[in-house]
């Protein structure tokens, strides 16, 4: 098998028929698909605590909802006070 002379010799020989060859679909997390979509890849350990999507959609209602709690046992913030 011949050596590419060039670096842009990238050109399909003839023997190669097209026809015959199979086209492979791009994984459907692949970036470009993912635009626009609400698709989000999880980590490993985040997989395990939350193994389906009822499970991640729960625990995410259940932040938005203890977010949206007024907090009534604050501590009071202690400012500085000026020099005299």
């Amino acid at each position: 098998m011949p050596k590419q002379t060039s670096a842009d010799d990238y050109e399909l020989r003839d023997e190669y028929d097209l026809a015959k060859m199979t086209v492979v679909a791009r994984g459907r997390y692949a970036p470009e698909r993912r635009v626009g979509k609400n698709v989000v890849l999880l980590a490993p350990d985040v997989v395990q605590a939350f193994p389906t999507d009822d499970a991640v959609n729960e625990a995410l209602r259940l932040i938005l909802q203890i977010s949206r709690i007024p907090s009534t046992h604050a501590a009071p913030v202690e400012r500085p006070t000026a020099a005299l």
